[in-house]
């Protein structure tokens, strides 16, 4: 039930290596792959921030120190270097030195077993009992208005409980790619989910909905998450199958079809280069000159006209 306290503390897990992207990867964190002029993490933490959170809980292992760097107040020599540059390079210093105040940023590395939580155990004593949470990950997001993490708190505000951001899926090989949540309607945009099955297949999936990108959980699901730490873990250490468990206990949560927007997976390489493509086309400095590079790399189709 909604207790009519606001939501403001969010989970970034930000430990995996990235090995898609290998070379680039290996030096780099994927997080903070660049997007036209911001990297990945920026966009996401950007959207946390719009909708109200303060506290950002960055889960990350010993080679993310760029991303505690990149949420840092600038060094020295950098912002010495932009001052020489005179009038015109006073918005790049008004840009980074915004960006280490975006919100509160608190760093733990990440200690456990493979899987999505682990981050949330990691991160645990951080968030007080009663509070609700959001936990995001740092390469997927949507772009919508209001933006994703609004109108999951939208959400919980109408009927309380863990929220889950969903989208329609498009193509069915998606339904072996993510969760899909199952449940009955609670208004236009949602569903209270009874059950949620990672990957089930087309011919086995509970819905359309796919969970994907953002969550907004309850505090008591850590202690499932400490309960089944405990026992032996097969495979992957998820948090989906505790929410399940959850689910059964009498807990509720609901599935959000996010609204009016679009998903964005930087974590596949195909759909990074669709990402850079499509804020390409919105940056209002780029878009002329780049849209006019773009076409001139698509061939038009060739068509054969026959004389009948």
């Amino acid at each position: 039930m909604y207790n009519g306290k606001p939501v403001t503390k969010a989970i970034i897990p930000a430990a995996g290596f990235g090995t898609r992207f290998l070379p680039q990867t290996k030096a780099m964190p994927k997080e903070m792959m660049p997007i036209v002029d911001k990297p990945i993490i920026q966009y996401v933490v950007e959207e946390l921030v719009a909708a109200g959170i303060k506290d950002i809980i960055i889960v990350g292992s010993s080679n993310k120190r760029s991303i505690e760097d990149h949420f840092d107040a600038p060094n020295e020599d950098l912002l010495n270097n932009l001052r020489a540059g005179g009038e015109k390079k006073k918005p790049y210093i008004d840009k980074i030195e915004s960006i280490a105040n975006l919100a509160n940023f608190i760093y733990v590395r990440q200690k456990g077993p493979y899987g999505n939580a682990t981050p949330l155990m990691n991160a645990a004593h951080l968030i007080n009992e009663g509070e609700m949470f959001i936990y995001k990950w740092a390469d997927d997001f949507f772009v919508s208005e209001p933006n994703s993490t609004q109108q999951l708190i939208e959400t919980y505000q109408k009927h309380g409980g863990g929220v889950f951001a969903c989208k329609a899926v498009e193509k069915d090989h998606e339904y072996n790619k993510f969760g899909i949540a199952g449940g009955d309607r609670v208004d236009d945009a949602s569903l209270k989910i009874s059950k949620i099955v990672e990957k089930p297949g087309k011919d086995k999936a509970p819905s359309n909905l796919a969970s994907v990108s953002n969550y907004l959980l309850p505090y008591d699901i850590f202690k499932y998450i400490e309960k089944a730490s405990k026992e032996p873990i097969e495979g992957e250490f998820g948090f989906q199958p505790i929410v399940q468990q959850m689910i059964d206990d009498g807990y509720s949560f609901y599935a959000r079809e996010i609204k009016d927007g679009k998903f964005y997976d930087t974590g596949d390489k195909l759909e990074y280069l669709k990402t850079i493509v499509d804020f390409g086309l919105k940056d209002p400095e780029l878009s002329g000159e780049f849209a006019k590079h773009l076409q001139s790399k698509v061939k038009p189709e060739k068509t054969n006209k026959k004389s009948k």
